[in-house]
């Protein structure tokens, strides 16, 4: 029993062995290059009560160094309770490169932000789309840099996400994002069937239509997901670019509640994922009771261990982040562990807990 253990304990933490080694030895970059070619690009981004943080998603999308007249914005208003559609509208003042939609009411069971943006799919005319959300900040050269990363068959080019908090519970969750993105980019890099990232991400038109839009995943709560699937199944190819000048960001969530019902919606997606994913998800989780068996066996080298895993997963994080040029604090990743062992025994329980998924003051069965 004891050496299974040992086996599975090491085969827990072979990942960041793996990520560590990639990131040093098989790092794609893609380079942003000079150049007078300029294709025309849409930006599509769906609102609903965004009032407290879209103003700063605009007045980014005004710093981008695109050209105008290549660039067109759209935005679809989803029946927003608040000040977002008027936002919106003294926004567009001035700009002949902006169309603005009301969504209709939704049906029961439909993802409004996948039928958002399917309507707006509908009405965009660039040759490469590019989402994200109304509570981002998206950086100066953010089209270039995703651009610069379409080569032979990729249809999808993922950018990369910085969660911003400044509470406790906010630093942590910027962690996980580090550490999700960072194997999000090794399995890119690998051509592993990976996620979209629907707050930075681009699609290619000829993928785009190929795939059916989002027209054909507004039955998923994870509309991302599920358009990176049917692009994949389309026969294009998903890329990961990773730098500062790709580097977008969000908020946190503000409170436990918040996150839960967050990672209520994420877990949905989670459940459809390819069996392999499970698997590595499934290990990372069964290391901690592996972990406790070793120390009670032998509390020294269990807690070796457990240390060893501690400088792998905060050094896999910080270099990943190092790639955007960000810095991280060193003692909040050695307390990492004590944050995600909770939050996910949590968010497992949660998913199970017989209510409904909320999000976006919508209620999904």
């Amino acid at each position: 029993m004891i050496v299974f253990a040992w086996i599975l304990a090491f085969l827990s933490i072979s990942p960041f062995v793996i990520g560590l080694w990639h990131l040093r030895f098989r790092w794609k970059s893609f380079p942003v290059k000079a150049s007078d070619q300029f294709p025309k690009v849409s930006i599509l981004v769906a609102a609903r009560n965004e009032e407290k943080d879209l103003p700063r998603l605009l007045a980014s999308l005004d710093k981008l160094s695109y050209p105008a007249e290549k660039l067109e914005f759209l935005f679809a208003n989803d029946q927003s309770e608040d000040q977002t559609l008027p936002i919106l509208h003294q926004w567009a003042v001035g700009k002949e490169n902006v169309t603005i939609i009301n969504t209709e009411k939704l049906k029961p069971g439909r993802n409004g932000k996948a039928k958002a943006l399917a309507k707006l799919g509908k009405l965009c005319q660039g040759e490469i789309l590019f989402f994200t959300d109304a509570d981002c900040k998206v950086p100066r050269d953010w089209i270039q840099s995703l651009l610069a990363a379409y080569k032979g068959k990729t249809g999808m080019v993922l950018g990369i996400t910085q969660v911003a908090g400044r509470s406790l519970l906010g630093r942590f969750q910027e962690l996980d994002w580090w550490m999700t993105l960072g194997f999000v980019k090794v399995a890119a890099d690998w051509g592993i069937p990976t996620t979209g990232l629907g707050n930075n991400m681009s699609i290619s038109r000829e993928a785009y239509l190929a795939s059916g839009g989002f027209e054909g995943a507004s039955k998923s709560l994870t509309e991302d997901l599920e358009i990176s699937r049917k692009i994949r199944q389309a026969g294009f190819t998903i890329s990961h670019q990773v730098s500062e000048k790709a580097l977008a960001r969000t908020k946190a969530e503000e409170s436990l509640p918040r996150l839960l019902k967050q990672r209520k919606r994420w877990m949905s997606g989670v459940v459809t994922l390819p069996w392999y994913w499970q698997l590595a998800l499934g290990l990372q989780f069964a290391f901690y009771p592996l972990i406790s068996y070793l120390i009670l066996s032998n509390w020294l080298f269990g807690l070796l261990f457990f240390m060893l895993k501690v400088l792998l997963l905060s050094s896999f994080i910080q270099y990943f982040a190092s790639k955007t040029g960000q810095s991280l604090n060193r003692y909040l990743l050695f307390l990492f562990d004590f944050y995600f062992l909770p939050l996910t025994l949590l968010s497992i329980l949660y998913y199970f807990w017989p209510s409904s998924t909320e999000w976006k003051s919508r209620k999904y069965r």
